[in-house]
């Protein structure tokens, strides 16, 4: 089992930045790869990002290039979502999941938490 813990989130303005962080418990973190996923309201959950269990294999949805960066720190359990340049739509609940595969389909993860919000005003 896998406990995750998201923070960071809250208010921003357009053009600004936020960092995500995303805690997890368990002594096996490493090997997990790590997912950040959003959903705005009315809209179907996706896929932002994800990393290997060893950092060095990384994936990035079109919308996220450029502006996220993914990353964790194995030794402190957590993994991290810098978003910079942020636009309004990128106004969501946003995610951090647990799989077995770096993939961007949400069903490839088993451990979810419970999620942050993330507004950014324009």
């Amino acid at each position: 089992q896998v406990q995750l813990v998201e923070s960071g989130g809250g208010l921003v303005q357009a053009g600004g930045s936020l960092r995500l962080s995303c805690a997890a418990s368990g002594r096996t973190f490493s090997s997990y790869v790590m997912g950040w996923f959003r959903q705005a309201p009315g809209k179907e959950r996706e896929f932002v990002a994800a990393i290997t269990g060893s950092g060095s294999g990384k994936s990035y949805a079109d919308s996220a290039k450029g502006r996220f960066t993914i990353s964790r720190d194995n030794a402190k359990n957590t993994v991290y979502l810098q978003m910079n340049s942020l636009k309004p739509e990128d106004t969501a609940v946003y995610y951090c999941a647990a799989g077995s595969a770096l993939s961007r389909w949400s069903r490839e993860y088993d451990y979810w938490g419970q999620g942050t919000q993330v507004t950014v005003s324009s």
